[in-house]
């Protein structure tokens, strides 16, 4: 199996892109993250970019040996440590905060965490698969039948998020999903909440053709969802894998 990846990063109607995004990959496998600086804090940026640089280091140095999951967590932890100790190196007011997704493929297995809202979606047979589950009030009144999905959106509690890297020195809580097994096919999208919020998972599900390049799907699908922004469309980003056969 071999893999395709590509990314994108819109700016949507903010002044400012907070978003960071990064690929690497090596003989070992691949690493797919999103940051989402949280701009109502001070070095939101500061924050996305050092929560990316901190996961890509860990990635480098990585010990193949360690369980996929165990170095999830431990590199979350580590990239909310880096991000706490700029802001407390930069004196700044409002302690840098940034929302997290990360997953990592090895032999052909995909593994991934996250804190915030950021999200992962794994896509199969032109369907969403699986997501994660934002650390949010929103997403608990979702998940007890309070609102539906389509709600979320123009909800008054939608920028609300219970958990991200920075701030307190504490440790946030880390989602970290099951290892699953790939099948040609497969999207994997690592995206802010800029393209969630803007298009649906039928959008997200039913991928890029199979001769179209991934590239040019994420611009369509990153584009639509800041026009329906429009005008107080958010960053966009998005970094995406598919799996092909030999």
């Amino acid at each position: 199996m071999r893999f395709e990846t590509a990314e994108i990063s819109l700016l949507g109607d903010r002044e400012e892109n907070q978003d960071r995004a990064a690929i690497r990959s090596d003989d070992g496998g691949v690493l797919l993250v999103v940051a989402d600086g949280m701009g109502g804090h001070a070095g939101g940026s500061l924050a996305a970019e050092v929560a990316v640089r901190s996961l890509c280091a860990s990635f480098s140095g990585r010990d193949p040996g360690v369980d996929g999951r165990e170095f999830l967590r431990t590199a979350l932890e580590s990239a909310h440590d880096a991000v706490v100790a700029v802001g407390d190196k930069e004196g700044l007011g409002s302690r840098p905060r940034a929302t997290c997704a990360v997953c990592m493929v090895v032999d052909e297995k995909v593994a991934w965490a996250h804190v915030g809202d950021s999200r992962i979606y794994l896509a199969r047979d032109g369907a969403v698969v699986t997501r994660t589950r934002d650390h949010t009030p929103i997403e608990s009144l979702l998940q007890d039948g309070l609102i539906h999905e389509d709600e979320i959106a123009g909800h008054p509690m939608r920028h609300y998020v219970e958990y991200c890297l920075g701030g307190i020195a504490e440790r946030p809580l880390i989602t970290v999903s099951e290892s699953v097994a790939l099948a040609p096919g497969d999207l994997l999208l690592v995206c802010s909440d800029g393209l969630w919020s803007g298009i649906s998972d039928a959008d997200i599900g039913a991928g890029p053709d199979a001769e179209a390049a991934l590239v040019d799907w994420l611009a369509r699908v990153a584009g639509r969802a800041v026009r329906v922004g429009t005008p107080h469309a958010d960053n966009t980003t998005v970094v995406a894998l598919r799996a092909r056969a030999d």
